[in-house]
């Protein structure tokens, strides 16, 4: 069954602080036409250069999704990327004063918010849907963290999470998105933290808007932060994925992970673009 491409409606802002740089940001969501994407836009600098969201214009993932093209550079892009696809928007302008987003909350919930104040319209032009046809599986250098995707009807998460933490432990879940299930259970979801891990990204200048509020930040023993779900690490990481995935577009298939991450995530992106033959 064909899908019409979706944009909002109305120009909508949000002003916040960077989740690495601390410094305050403001971002302006646009409508867009068909066969536009998602394109940032930075208009602190000359000429208003712009990339826009697709795997071949990714040149990091160390933390974060970082995109680049020209003068262009945008990083920390994952969370609100993820927000997209879960409320199917395929094209919008969205500028920014700084290199990275705001931070929100922490998940996606705030951009989704953003998006339903705004209003969503649909437009003419049927959306370019990836329907995963072969599987494809991403392991890392010691086979301990691993993404793979089957062919399937719909579009189905499943993630194992393993951690050392007496707090977390083993999580899972698996779920079949619909927009309900990422509105409800998976937008809402935190990046977690680790106190000995934010001092020394602090150390290197990075992880300066990072608070007990828009992350849930663990030290040796205990979480600093109120969850909003008993396994939200597990769900965040579902949001990571839906984020670093709608680089390639919507996509149906069966994902499975085991404590993946954006590098992993970007790989399979990579991996399946081969499979449609446009690289």
């Amino acid at each position: 069954m064909s899908e019409k491409q979706r944009s909002i409606k109305e120009s909508v802002q949000y002003e916040g602080i960077g989740l690495h740089s601390g410094r305050p940001v403001r971002m302006i969501l646009k409508p867009a036409p068909a066969n536009t994407g998602i394109v940032f836009v930075r208009t602190d600098l000359s000429g208003r250069p712009s990339v826009k969201a697709a795997i071949e214009n990714v040149t990091s993932t160390m933390r974060a999704t970082t995109l680049e093209k020209g003068a262009a550079k945008v990083s920390t892009v994952e969370h609100l990327l993820a927000a997209f696809y879960g409320m199917r928007i395929d094209n919008c302008i969205v500028e920014l004063n700084f290199q990275e987003p705001p931070v929100g909350d922490g998940s996606a919930a705030v951009f989704v918010d953003l998006m339903k104040q705004a209003g969503i319209v649909e437009l003419e032009a049927e959306r370019t849907i990836c329907y995963i046809k072969q599987s494809h599986a991403i392991y890392d250098n010691e086979g301990q963290r691993f993404i793979l995707i089957l062919p399937y009807d719909g579009l189905r998460l499943t993630y194992t999470s393993i951690n050392s933490h007496p707090m977390l432990g083993k999580q899972f879940e698996d779920f079949i998105v619909t927009d309900k299930v990422f509105e409800e259970d998976i937008s809402r979801a935190r990046t977690i933290g680790f106190m000995k891990e934010i001092e020394q990204l602090q150390a290197m200048g990075l992880a300066k808007g990072g608070n007990l509020e828009n992350c849930i930040v663990y030290d040796d023993t205990t979480c600093l932060s109120k969850l909003r779900f008993d396994d939200e690490l597990v769900r965040h990481k579902m949001l990571d994925i839906l984020g670093d995935l709608f680089l390639l577009g919507p996509i149906r298939g069966h994902i499975i992970a085991l404590n993946s991450s954006h590098e992993l995530n970007s790989r399979l992106s990579w991996d399946i673009r081969k499979e449609l033959g446009e690289i």
